[in-house]
């Protein structure tokens, strides 16, 4: 419209001053445009054409209106003294009569060009590049400039002239980006879909008009900012209609905020308008009950996913939408030969689990699933995914991500531009990890990274033995429980000891969970699921307090667990979910623990369900106390240097007869092919011993092919042998068909010397005494390794214990149980005895009371 009104070629119209890419050829040129451009940008014009030329421009008169009774626009300019009238028109016409008058008038006014001096004010000085823009912009301290758009290149950026100054700069929208024209390599442009479009849209409302323009940042020499238009925004309106969509990189600097343009976007995206004609939503699939819902924080995995509980009852892993928790950095970090432990070794691990711990284990949170992330095959550098879903977790108002990132214990995931399956408040993690790189927090500190030295002596005999002491001693200890194995058995993190343990609860017996064993799969005993369940809903990762009472031969420590004031076992026994056991009866927790487990039966549930109540007989309190004597015959078969024995019962040694018999013919008519098998830890197999025949063996550790660790099931000795002397046990002749014939024992009421020389002077006189002969075996107690019992030599019936306690080979262990005071009495007398005599370990007097740790004795 406006070029119309410019001068070139022959017309009766008037002559206006021009301007060449804001090169000034005359003064008022500036004025003239800016008149013309107020006065008819956005305005309904009528038109009349009154010349061609031969090149087809078309010259004529503009009138302001629907019709020729409008406003004379070339009257107007000539009036205002910004146009002459063509020289050499001296036509003698209405038309150009009145321009004559308007011009004399505009002379007589002395208005515009007529006016005195030569117009050199009107001369604008354009500034084309700005040589500090960070400045510029900040010099402004985001206030709106007045500006006039002079060009829009596409929907989202345009040519604007900054006033008053005449910065002639290019502004591309802060947050947004429109589709482009995409430049051809013979020059051409090839517009993406809905290009047009969109610079139609902008165009259309803002071109040459007045607007502002808030300067919010800069890129190269490009200036990102908002404009403001009395009708609008532009930026959202191009989101609102789906003309352009959200980018990152600049969003964070719109100053009305960025949840405006997700908004808008979202509005786009929901209406599947223009460029989201194909949207399809990343939880289009879920109902909306699936979408948001509130679940109970039951464990915390890592620094990004947590298992919630729903109020249907199932368990859901839930990770945090668009971040990521600390990692490795590069590849000499971790130690090839030490085992990574994620939660220890990686930088920040530690501190971003804590975090989550605290704020949520326990805790009823909101949860909003943001897109399900699709399963993953592996690659070479990137391991294989399961389906995820990722969610905006709220706990008070909180979205935990975003205090995670805060505090820099994670970073945020950078997307594609169209990957639109991230948090729903993206933007604000983006602010979050902006504060936490400013301020150095975490992950972006320049201080040395935390160190976690956590000792795991989980199974490590040695370690545990040393550290028991320290335990008892301490009383209740805190500790975080880390992990449940079953019921009653738990690992557990020692924040004042830095170390992790092995933990199993006392006085309680726990139904035994499902195993696997070499060859079968072991079920686990009714309820043991369900005793798993109830441990981890109530400890799992929650702050407790621990009591160590002892410790297994495995390493693992005895005790009492109280959560919240409450005891672990008597809540698992109150719940019919465990027994008490008989080890109970010396803690203080034992008649809370039978109360506990009287209540249970008489409700008849779970592990008591077919509980039938026993009449009561009216028998001595002091029956009930006295020592079973049950002696049965064995056949003990080999003594280990700790001083167990393995004995196999002779009631069934015939079948143990017969069944090697049966084997033997068996693997005479089909030999194992030398070498063919291939050991396995755990595995049951058939091993040849020194005598040149064939047993049942089980592998133990396999070091290589030449070093293979056995243990052979039915006598209790132990054997290393190369692969060519193992084969494949015959399924006719496995566990199922006969079970292991060699039992574990140990001797009770003695102690055996720690001491090395004075323990193989114990072993050897037993060894002596009863190795592979036959003798008579009573269980007195259980405990946690094996059964302790006496035994009775078969003829003699002399007590084998009662011996070496004679024989002051080893020492008593004064137990309190009233059934035993009888028996214990005779073994101190005999004690005493071996000690007046001066007998092997009382040769110097009794060692005990000052030196018993010194010479490696313990009571």
């Amino acid at each position: 419209m406006a070029s119309s009104a410019q001068s070139g070629g022959s017309s009766g119209g008037p002559a206006v001053p021009t301007v060449q890419r804001g090169i000034v050829k005359m003064p008022w040129a500036f004025p003239a445009r800016e008149f013309l451009r107020k006065k008819l940008i956005g305005k309904e014009v009528c038109f009349t054409i009154e010349n061609k030329t031969p090149q087809g421009r078309e010259y004529g008169m503009i009138y302001l209106g629907k019709d020729t009774n409008g406003e004379n626009i070339a009257e107007s300019l000539v009036a205002e003294g910004l146009a002459t009238r063509r020289e050499g028109m001296r036509a003698n016409n209405p038309e150009q009569n009145r321009l004559s008058e308007c011009e004399e008038q505009a002379k007589a006014a002395k208005k515009g060009m007529w006016s005195e001096g030569n117009g050199s004010h009107t001369v604008r000085d354009l500034k084309y590049t700005i040589e500090n823009p960070r400045h510029f912009v900040d010099s402004h301290h985001q206030k709106p400039v007045n500006a006039i758009i002079e060009h829009v290149r596409d929907g989202s950026v345009v040519r604007a002239l900054l006033l008053p100054d005449y910065y002639l700069v290019t502004v591309m929208l802060s947050g947004i980006k429109c589709p482009t024209f995409r430049r051809e390599a013979d020059g051409s442009e090839t517009p993406e879909p809905f290009a047009a479009e969109a610079k139609f849209f902008t165009e259309s409302r803002l071109l040459q008009r007045d607007v502002q323009i808030i300067l919010e940042s800069c890129h190269n020499q490009n200036i990102l900012g908002t404009i403001l238009h009395p009708n609008g925004n532009i930026t959202e309106l191009l989101l609102k209609e789906g003309f352009a969509r959200c980018v990152d990189w600049s969003i964070a600097v719109y100053t009305r905020g960025a949840e405006k343009l997700r908004a808008a976007e979202r509005f786009a995206k929901e209406r599947r308008l223009r460029i989201w004609r194909d949207y399809v939503a990343p939880t289009a699939n879920l109902d909306q009950k699936d979408k948001q819902f509130v679940a109970k924080v039951m464990q915390v995995l890592n620094a990004d996913a947590i298992v919630v509980k729903l109020n249907s009852g199932d368990y859901k892993t839930i990770h945090l939408s668009s971040i990521r928790p600390p990692r490795l950095e590069g590849e000499n970090t971790q130690d090839k030969n030490k085992k990574l432990r994620p939660l220890y070794d990686i930088p920040y691990m530690f501190e971003a689990r804590e975090f989550l711990r605290k704020k949520l284990i326990g805790k009823k949170v909101n949860v909003t699933v943001d897109y399900i992330r699709p399963a993953s095959p592996a690659t070479e550098t990137v391991p294989a995914f399961s389906e995820r879903t990722c969610a905006t977790v709220t706990i008070g108002g909180i979205n935990i991500a975003e205090a995670l990132v805060s505090k820099g214990l994670a970073t945020v995931i950078r997307y594609r531009q169209d990957d639109d399956q991230r948090s729903s408040h993206y933007d604000e993690l983006l602010a979050a990890e902006a504060r936490a790189i400013k301020n150095g927090k975490g992950l972006h500190s320049k201080k040395e990274v935390p160190i976690h030295r956590v000792a795991d002596i989980s199974g490590d005999t040695q370690k545990a033995k040393q550290f028991l002491p320290f335990l008892q001693r301490a009383g209740r200890s805190e500790a975080v429980v880390e992990y449940v194995f079953s019921g009653s058995r738990l690992k557990l993190y020692l924040p004042k000891e830095t170390c992790l343990i092995t933990f199993l609860l006392a006085g309680i017996e726990c139904p035994r969970g499902a195993r696997n064993l070499p060859g079968l799969v072991q079920e686990g005993e009714p309820f043991s699921e369900e005793a798993t369940l109830f441990t981890k809903e109530l400890v799992l990762q929650r702050e407790v307090e621990v009591e160590v009472e002892s410790m297994d031969k495995a390493g693992n420590f005895i005790g009492w667990l109280h959560i919240d004031g409450a005891n672990l076992s008597v809540l698992l026994v109150e719940h019919a979910l465990s027994k008490v056991h008989f080890t109970a009866e010396r803690s203080s927790y034992y008649k809370s623990l039978l109360s506990a487990e009287e209540a249970a039966k008489q409700k008849k549930e779970k592990v008591w369900a077919h509980y039938e109540e026993q009449p009561v007989e009216v028998t001595p309190v002091l029956e009930e106390k006295e020592r079973s004597a049950s002696y049965k015959p064995v056949f003990v078969t080999e003594i280990t240097d700790d001083l167990h024995f393995y004995v196999q019962d002779v009631e069934t040694g015939t079948q143990l007869e017969k069944l090697m018999e049966n084997m033997r013919n068996d693997i005479a008519s089909h030999p194992p092919v030398e070498g063919s098998y291939a050991p396995r830890r755990g595995e049951f197999c058939i091993a040849k011993f020194v005598d040149g025949e064939w047993y049942r063996a089980r592998v133990e550790k396999v070091e290589s092919p030449a070093k293979v660790h056995v243990f052979y099931i039915d006598y209790g000795n132990r054997e290393i042998l190369p692969s060519t002397r193992l084969g494949t046990l015959p399924p006719a002749f496995s566990t199922r068909v006969l079970p292991a014939q060699a039992t574990e024992y140990a001797f009770a009421f003695i102690q055996v010397p720690q001491d090395e020389d004075a323990r193989t002077d114990a072993v050897d006189s037993v060894v002596r005494d009863i190795q592979n002969t036959q003798c008579l075996l009573n269980v007195e107690h259980l405990s946690a390794g094996c059964p302790h019992v006496t035994l009775q030599f078969a003829d003699s019936k002399g007590d084998v214990g009662l011996g070496l306690v004679k024989e002051g080979l080893v020492m008593v262990e004064v137990r309190k149980e009233k059934q035993f005071q009888k028996v214990i009495t005779e073994y101190l007398n005999a004690q005493e005895s071996a000690k007046s005599a001066r007998l092997n370990l009382w040769r110097y007097g009794d060692f005990r009371a000052d030196d018993a740790d010194e010479f490696g004795y313990s009571r």
